[in-house]
């Protein structure tokens, strides 16, 4: 009489088991070895509470009487964003063109493409405000510069992957009916990404607007400089009417950004 086995289904084999679990040992030992150079400290934990509830006293209510003087700084906040998301996006498109495969001229252009949006997409904004505020001196023109380097990179790179997707026989139409290359990007491609550039400027925009915050900090101009002063003083009644602005203006940033991407797609 023969014995029937029952076969058990696993999802991983044993040698895809033990390489999981080998994995996750080998994770647990980095966060540990890491932990442990940082010297991390969790002792104020225990005070932490005391001091939230200390500084959340000392920071209410906010300072109203100093409200009229915030107001052109934040308006300033936002014309950087502006600007700076217009500039970027302008300049990125050309950037996009080269750094798509199926556009790029050549494998020099290619790499001059990729060259460009790699370096301002892994510099941080307020590295690149201090950059620029050594160029140009403190000021709204060093943010307005920070905010279009630190963009190009995101625009170029998704707006060079929306032109890699796009239906090429559009092009091919127009290039046959005796366009130059000028004119097929013009009329047989840039048409097609035009939703795509119009999404991502309102959703560069968004976070533009919350990037010029703080590159007053640095001396880029906005509120940000407001804010610095304000800590440095301890004016913490004048902080919390500071980062209320702050909180109101990214609200409504995200809802003119939301409305916006709705409406082109």
């Amino acid at each position: 009489m023969s014995i029937e086995t029952q076969k058990s289904w696993k999802r991983f084999d044993r040698r895809a088991t033990l390489t999981r679990y080998l994995i996750g040992l080998i994770s647990l030992a980095v966060v540990v070895a890491s932990w442990r150079y940082l010297a991390m400290d969790l002792q104020y934990f225990a005070s932490a509470p005391a001091e939230i509830a200390d500084l959340f006293e000392r920071s209410y209510p906010p300072a109203w009487s100093t409200a009229p003087g915030i107001v052109a700084p934040m308006i300033e906040t936002i014309h950087i964003a502006v600007v700076g998301t217009i500039v970027a996006v302008i300049l990125s498109i050309p950037v996009a063109f080269i750094t798509a495969e199926n556009t790029t001229p050549n494998n020099y252009t290619y790499a001059l493409g990729k060259l460009i949006v790699t370096v301002t997409r892994s510099v941080h904004i307020i590295i690149w405000a201090l950059i620029f505020v050594v160029m140009f001196g403190p000021g709204a023109f060093a943010g307005t510069v920070a905010i279009a380097v630190r963009s190009i990179g995101f625009c170029g790179k998704l707006l060079g992957e929306e032109i890699e997707e796009i239906d090429f026989n559009q092009v091919e139409a127009v290039s046959a009916a005796g366009a130059t290359k000028i004119q097929q990007m013009i009329y047989g491609i840039f048409p097609q990404i035009m939703p795509a550039v119009v999404g991502l400027s309102v959703y560069r925009w968004d976070i533009n607007v919350r990037g010029a915050t703080i590159l007053g900090f640095v001396g880029a101009g906005g509120i940000g400089v407001q804010l610095f002063n304000a800590i440095n003083a301890f004016q913490w009644r004048a902080v919390s009417l500071i980062i209320l602005a702050i909180l109101l203006v990214v609200f409504a940033s995200e809802g003119i950004s939301a409305y916006a991407r709705a409406k082109v797609r």
